[in-house]
Formats: C-alpha cells, sequence, structure tokens
C-alpha cells in the first residue's frame, strides 16, 4: 500500500501575497469597524456624542478620522490592484503607521470599560504586523 498518497489529505494552494494583504486588510477594518461599535456600549458614551463632548468635536478632526480610517479599507482594493513596487511599499508604511497607533490606543485605553478595546488594538496590531511581514517577504521574480 502507497503510503505517500493518503485519501483523506486535502490540497492546499499557494495563496498570492497580493490576496493575502487585502484579506489581511479585510479583516483591521472590521475590527476598527467593531471597536468603534462596542464602544457605543460604554457608559455615557451616546449621551457624549448627542451633546457633543467627544473627540471628534469640530468638522476638521472629524474629516481627519475619516481619512485616517478610509485608508485600511482603500488598502483591500489597493492591494490587489496596485504594481509590486508600490504595492510593498504602500503596505509596509501603513501597516508600521497603523501599528503604532493600535500600540499607543491600547496602552491609553487600560480601564476595565475599555478592555474590549485593548483586546482589539492589540489584534488589530497582530494583522498589521503580519501585513508589514508579508510585504517585507514579497516574492522576488526568477532571474
Amino acid at each position: 500500500m502507497d503510503t505517500k498518497h493518503n485519501t483523506n489529505s486535502l490540497k492546499d494552494f499557494e495563496v498570492n501575497v497580493k490576496i493575502k494583504l487585502a484579506f489581511l486588510w479585510t479583516s483591521v477594518t472590521l475590527c476598527y469597524l467593531y471597536g468603534d461599535y462596542f464602544e457605543l456600549y460604554v457608559p455615557e458614551k451616546t449621551a457624549g456624542l448627542v451633546k457633543g463632548d467627544n473627540l471628534l468635536d469640530n468638522p476638521v478632526k472629524l474629516f481627519m478620522a475619516a481619512f485616517l480610517l478610509a485608508i485600511p479599507a482603500v488598502m483591500v482594493f489597493f492591494s490587489i490592484l496596485l504594481e509590486p513596487k508600490i504595492n510593498r511599499l504602500l503596505n509596509i508604511i501603513f501597516g508600521v503607521f497603523f501599528t503604532l497607533i493600535m500600540v499607543l490606543i491600547a496602552f491609553t485605553s487600560l480601564t476595565p470599560w475599555k478592555s474590549f478595546y485593548v483586546f482589539l488594538a492589540l489584534l488589530e496590531s497582530a494583522i498589521t504586523i503580519l501585513i508589514v511581514f508579508y510585504a517585507l517577504k514579497w516574492p522576488k521574480e526568477a532571474s
């Protein structure tokens, strides 16, 4: 009996680095959304939103937040569309940038009501570190 050919083994496929990056950006974007949604359950959060007493209390800050959070969402598409050199560079730059932001948020959110936020910030950091890792390890063309 041939032991090398196991009928129970499943075929695995190599996933293109562009697809890996796009799915990682999708994952991190969803985590950002969940964090912001769950934050609405923190006591007094919605009251502050209604009164206008919150971090994004003017049009410029709101626009800057929208711009900042549009980057990971757009990187889903750019990771598939862009040519390798610029693609790799943007994934490294934005991966490092968002890792640093999320680590900062994790350390500044160490309260019982924000433990979910710390968890998501650390998870988001792990995902963006993976983005940087895969971008740095981008396969080279055979010569």
